[in-house]
């Protein structure tokens, strides 16, 4: 089985954090959003993939490049203009080839059952199987409405909570036989949860819905991008990643820590990292690769991502700053996300900022 990845979108909703760079090249763990996906579609044996791109197309060919490095075969598909979910895989059709293949968001989190889903799937025997989750609040999501046996039979977009006829989200997982290409025109703007499956509803064609009973977040918002990570930390979610844990403690190679460095799990630190003393870090809190938390710092429930500096007494909580920044020293950030090469300069306070990429901001 052949595999696409969608990540062709241009996250505006994590902006600052997708000033420069794409959604599925945000880190989750300190891995690219985008590359967990990957290492879940080979943990279960596909290793051909297809990736449409638009929006900052190298940060994700130069990352990845042509996937041997992760025993897979990654081709991509670079789109001018967006085509959007059906009309990416479209563009693909002699890719995906004429056999059953499956398609996936590049910038969701998820440990999601594969082989359950494509077994449904054969099950029935059906055009398309979406992958749905149940969620609390289905008013943020588009909503899938099924009878007994799991046949989609109606769809609501975003409905308030109490008109919502079901709590069974799209998770933008799918399976599909190669038939679904006659049902999207080419090199045309077309989308599936809008055109393609209602057209199929329309048209009395049977598809199907299978319920992922693990996890599953849409990290699209700085909201779930921040509890993403931390659900990461707490290992509510299956994730390839690197490092040696211990006590709820995930340090990378050749990091060191002072031994003064005051530590409250969950808190994960990639490799290449100097923690100077009398540093306090309180979970859930994640420190990407070759950063210095300079001498007296505090970090809380905070992501930091690669080549970040923070100065002596800076306090960063319930924070974001995205990589090769500079938080001065005695810089105070709260509930701030920070674009990739900030300067916050001394004595900076910040609360509930958003910074954009390349800026200084002074004291």
């Amino acid at each position: 089985m052949r595999a696409m990845i969608m990540a062709a979108g241009l996250g505006t909703r994590l902006r600052p954090l997708t000033g420069l760079v794409s959604k599925p090249m945000v880190p989750v763990a300190n891995r690219p959003v985008l590359e967990h996906i990957l290492h879940l579609v080979r943990r279960y044996g596909i290793r051909d993939v297809i990736i449409n791109l638009h929006y900052f197309p190298h940060a994700i060919t130069s990352h990845l490049g042509d996937g041997s490095g992760m025993d897979m075969n990654i081709e991509y598909s670079f789109e001018e203009e967006l085509l959007g979910t059906a009309g990416g895989v479209k563009n693909n059709e002699w890719f995906l080839g004429e056999d059953t293949f499956l398609v996936m968001s590049g910038d969701a989190l998820t440990d999601v059952d594969l082989e359950a889903l494509i077994s449904t799937h054969r099950r029935t025997g059906a055009i398309a199987t979406l992958a749905l989750k149940e969620v609390e609040d289905p008013s943020h999501y588009g909503v899938v409405v099924l009878d007994d046996s799991g046949r989609v039979t109606g769809f609501q977009e975003k409905p308030p909570r109490e008109q919502a006829l079901s709590r069974l989200c799209n998770s933008g997982i799918y399976v599909f036989e190669p038939e679904i290409f006659q049902h999207i025109p080419a090199e045309s703007f077309y989308d599936f949860g809008n055109q393609v499956l209602p057209g199929l509803l329309e048209d009395d064609l049977p598809f199907y819905a299978h319920v992922i009973p693990t996890f599953w977040s849409d990290i699209g918002s700085l909201t779930e991008y921040k509890q993403g990570n931390f659900h990461a930390l707490d290992q509510d979610v299956g994730l390839h990643t690197s490092g040696v844990e211990r006590d709820g403690v995930a340090l990378g190679a050749r990091t060191y820590v002072d031994p003064s460095v005051k530590i409250v799990p969950p808190v994960m630190i990639g490799k290449d990292c100097w923690v100077e003393e009398d540093v306090v870090l309180r979970g859930p809190l994640v420190v990407g690769d070759n950063c210095v938390l300079d001498r007296g710092c505090l970090l809380e429930r905070t992501i930091v991502w690669s080549a970040v500096y923070v100065g002596r007494g800076s306090c960063l909580t319930d924070s974001v700053v995205a990589r090769t920044s500079r938080v001065g020293d005695q810089a105070v950030l709260t509930g701030s996300v920070v674009g990739e090469r900030v300067c916050i300069a001394d004595g900076a306070t910040l609360e509930n900022k958003h910074i954009q990429p390349r800026e200084d901001v002074g004291a």
